[in-house]
């Protein structure tokens, strides 16, 4: 291995995982020269290439024909890559076919190949962030229905508050994920454009070598140009050239940081929910997985602490992306090269939380039982919300705030029931104890916690 390579030595959670291969040097490399490959065979199309060019440009262009450590090196000359690689690129084509040499980058500048590439780099990655959300909200959704009905107790502030279910909190779970999914999904479809606008945005390189009859209506022939280089890439046609307009990139930061967000809020979950004295939810693995250095007992919940990093980087990452937005004049000096290094790690952290997720997911065990004697653990206090609703036709709503406090006290205080408690009380006497009881009962009051997972799973084309 190449020394400089980035392993993910200090990023396990993108380590090994699809996202790698389809952020990595080479991977961009491949990108930038797909796009070189794609806007000759564009402008073959529309007469200014010769065809058999394209061909030629199109079958060199291929990332195991140059080195990318050497590009890098390179790429200090000018400050960005692609200067180098179009003349490596050159240099291969004229090699292998002389006379297709000149049509390589014809009209284009840097930015053109390099954004375009960043496209597709972002298409592919994405396209896999997709799959592995659909797999582990599918996995999800087959949680919430096993646990549909079982009650749990839901914690607000840290400490028990009222009944839930553990199917609604896994259908919740579900929800960020498919939320997270239809934003990818949309950017995908028509969010990741081509890039080509020239030297400074004008298109005026590519003009120069339309016919005469083509450059009386300019208008028409780069628009016919930016189609056929969208069709060749796959990627959208954008309205203008976004060399300093930076709405795609800030597209993408913001649905990184929505995905690894909303992963984090289910790996925080399954973090605390795993912990020692709760033990409701346990993460998959073989034997071994969780060990701790120093601690033979332990089995730590990785795979949330993993996407949990993820999420926690991410957001910051994608704010850098966004303050990108702030480029000057037609072209930027130093904002758009910052953004290269942080879209990379934003997808690739993306990838891996994605990635992750789908095993946590497919493999998650919830211990309904656990979940049942955790709800227990405050008694009735944690059906005090209905009782007061209750009584409050019979007492008032303060009396029977009052009464609740002042018997819940007592319940707490003594170790009873918090029904035989209340059947003490005058004002309560004729109310049959058989009713106190079933008041008292949490798992007699989880809402619509039932009809809500059925609302949110059923929901048409997820």
């Amino acid at each position: 291995m190449n020394p400089l390579t980035d392993a993910g030595l200090l990023s396990p959670v993108r380590a090994g995982t699809p996202v790698e291969s389809l952020v990595s040097d080479q991977a961009w490399l491949q990108a930038m020269l797909d796009a070189e490959a794609a806007l000759s065979r564009a402008q073959a199309t529309l007469g200014t290439v010769p065809p058999a060019a394209a061909e030629a440009i199109t079958r060199a262009a291929r990332a195991e024909h140059l080195d990318p450590c050497a590009l890098a090196v390179s790429a200090r000359e000018n400050a960005n890559p692609v200067v180098a690689l179009v003349r490596e690129l050159t240099r291969i084509v004229a090699e292998r076919a002389p006379d297709a040499a000149g049509y390589v980058h014809r009209g284009s500048t840097s930015q053109d190949v390099f954004d375009t590439g960043a496209m597709l780099v972002a298409a592919r990655a994405l396209t896999v962030v997709g799959e592995d959300l659909r797999a582990a909200a599918a996995h999800l959704a087959a949680l919430a229905r096993r646990h549909r009905d079982d009650p749990a107790v839901a914690r607000t502030l840290a400490l028990h508050a009222v009944p839930t279910t553990l199917g609604l909190r896994v259908a919740g779970w579900h929800r960020l994920v498919v939320d997270a999914e239809a934003r990818v999904a949309r950017l995908l479809d028509g969010g990741l454009p081509v890039s080509l606008g020239g030297a400074a945005g004008t298109l005026a390189g590519y003009l120069e070598y339309a016919s005469d009859r083509d450059r009386e209506d300019p208008g028409a022939h780069t628009a016919a140009l930016v189609r056929e280089f969208a069709r060749e890439t796959g990627l959208a046609a954008p309205v203008l050239p976004w060399h300093a307009l930076r709405t795609p990139i800030a597209d993408l930061a913001a649905v990184t940081a929505f995905t690894t967000g909303a992963l984090g809020k289910i790996a925080v979950d399954v973090i605390n929910l795993s912990r020692t004295e709760v033990a409701e939810v346990a993460e998959p693995g073989p034997p071994g997985r969780g060990a701790s250095s120093a601690m033979p007992h332990k089995r730590n919940p990785v795979l949330a602490t993993m996407i949990r990093s993820a999420a926690l980087q991410v957001p910051a990452l994608a704010s850098g992306l966004t303050g990108c937005l702030l480029a000057e004049d037609e072209r930027s000096a130093g904002a758009w090269h910052a953004e290269w290094s942080l879209l990379r790690e934003c997808l690739r952290l993306t990838g891996g939380a994605a990635h992750t997720l789908v095993e946590l997911a497919e493999g998650m065990t919830i211990d309904a039982a656990r979940a049942d004697r955790n709800l227990g653990a405050t008694g009735s206090a944690v059906s005090a919300e209905r009782i007061v609703a209750h009584l409050t036709p019979r007492l008032g709503r303060a009396p029977a705030r009052r009464l609740l406090d002042r018997c819940s006290a007592v319940a707490a205080r003594e170790g009873r029931p918090l029904d035989c408690v209340l059947a003490e009380e005058s004002e309560l006497r004729d109310v049959p104890a058989a009713e106190l009881k079933a008041l008292c009962d949490p798992a007699g009051y989880t809402g619509a916690a039932a009809a809500l997972v059925d609302a949110s799973l059923d929901v048409p084309g997820r």
